[in-house]
């Protein structure tokens, strides 16, 4: 039954395994692996609390025996010799209790390194994610009117008709700004006396869409760009810190290949080789009262590195919270454009797979990518080895 809690609170927090790599035909699958690793840690960390409470039973049992003895004894030789008795048997209920912190601190520390394991998937992928995005030429090909073909063979007339005394040309710089190249062709347009007046609204009805659609358009969607390119910048910015978050984690260990490289070769097993030699170390200090100084010092440098990745949890948490805003906001954006149902054959594609790629984005930010929870008894579990229903 405690396992069975143990297994119910932590199952809450590992959603995020189902979406690991965006695939969602693959849930059924991870859902198995992630029953059978959870009812695994449940088992482990219950094994361990029934074997040392079997094996303190008879410590605490004889101590109770002892202190009565101690009470009601009148000889003060055999007073003493239980007073050193009773001091064999804390001894051995503290090395006892120390030996079964360290196995729990151990299934804790793997745990935690499944963890960064998982968060350094979704942030490579978000890196790949936001990569792939959208680029300053896709954004400049849709928001600017010189890229449109009906806009440069409007701008080609215009300047084979222009009368020289009368117009003037642009400069290659100001002939690509939005604003300037739209205001030219207007001013030449309406000033040419060699067309028509039903030439000049067929040439504006040529082009009307494209006007209004890239200057309605053409701010918001550079702020898409820069905003992107600054998720992108502070998402390579965590994959930074949890690199050196993984550095820390693993030094104590003695551990010194980078994450990059550790994930690249597959080298999580050499970590629990350095782990099991670093435990048998610690339990061996543990039976030596000289050493438990030692060994306490060694426990905590095994612990301090798991608090740091909570803290580390709630950073990436806050970036993915700040990373489905801003879709969130692109999204509201891109379907701000009034005269999408009037212009929609005018409107280039890249547009639509743009607003496609949004909603496909603001769904991995709500799966995939989601937010790991922490709060109450749920992280505790799993990286503790405590839980609230005990």
């Amino acid at each position: 039954m405690k396992a069975m809690r143990l297994l119910i609170a932590a199952v809450l927090i590992f959603p995020i395994y189902t979406n690991l790599y965006g695939l969602r035909n693959s849930n059924s699958l991870y859902d198995q692996q992630i029953t059978e690793i959870l009812e695994s840690l449940a088992l482990e960390v219950t094994q361990i609390r029934n074997y040392y409470q079997i094996l303190n039973a008879k410590a605490y049992s004889e101590l109770v025996m002892i202190n009565k003895k101690i009470a009601s004894e009148i000889s003060l030789e055999n007073k003493v010799l239980n007073l050193i008795r009773k001091d064999q048997l804390r001894d051995i209920i503290l090395k006892n209790s120390m030996a079964e912190e360290t196995d729990i601190s151990k299934i804790r520390y793997l745990k935690g390194l499944e963890v960064i394991k998982i968060l350094y998937e979704k942030m490579v992928s978000l890196d790949h994610h936001f990569a792939s995005m959208v680029t300053f030429n896709e954004i400049n090909k849709i928001s600017n009117p010189n890229h449109y073909p009906e806009f440069v063979a409007l701008k080609d007339i215009l300047q084979s008709k222009r009368i020289k005394k009368q117009g003037f040309g642009l400069s290659s710089l100001l002939g690509e700004n939005v604003y300037t190249s739209v205001l030219h062709s207007f001013i030449s347009l309406f000033t040419n006396s060699q067309e028509s007046r039903e030439d000049k609204e067929k040439a504006i009805a040529s082009v009307e869409c494209i006007f209004d659609f890239t200057l309605r358009m053409h701010n918001d969607l550079n702020t898409i760009y820069f905003e992107t390119s600054f998720l992108e910048k502070s998402n390579e910015k965590i994959i930074d810190e949890l690199e050196q978050l993984f550095d820390d984690y693993v030094d104590p260990i003695k551990y010194w290949v980078p994450l990059k490289d550790c994930r690249n070769n597959d080298d999580w097993d050499q970590i629990k080789e350095n782990l099991n030699a670093y435990i048998k170390e610690l339990n061996s200090m543990i039976n030596q009262p000289s050493k438990q100084y030692q060994a306490h010092k060694m426990k905590i440098n095994l612990e301090f590195p798991i608090d740091r990745l909570l803290q580390f949890i709630i950073q990436y948490n806050a970036f993915i919270d700040e990373g489905t805003k801003f879709y969130k906001k692109f999204d509201i954006m891109l379907n701000s454009y009034e005269n999408e149902g009037i212009c929609a054959d005018k409107i280039p594609l890249e547009f639509k797979k743009m607003k496609e790629n949004i909603s496909i984005s603001i769904s991995k930010f709500n799966t995939a990518y989601k937010p790991i929870e922490i709060n109450g008894s749920k992280m505790k579990a799993v990286l503790y080895g405590i839980n609230d229903y005990d």
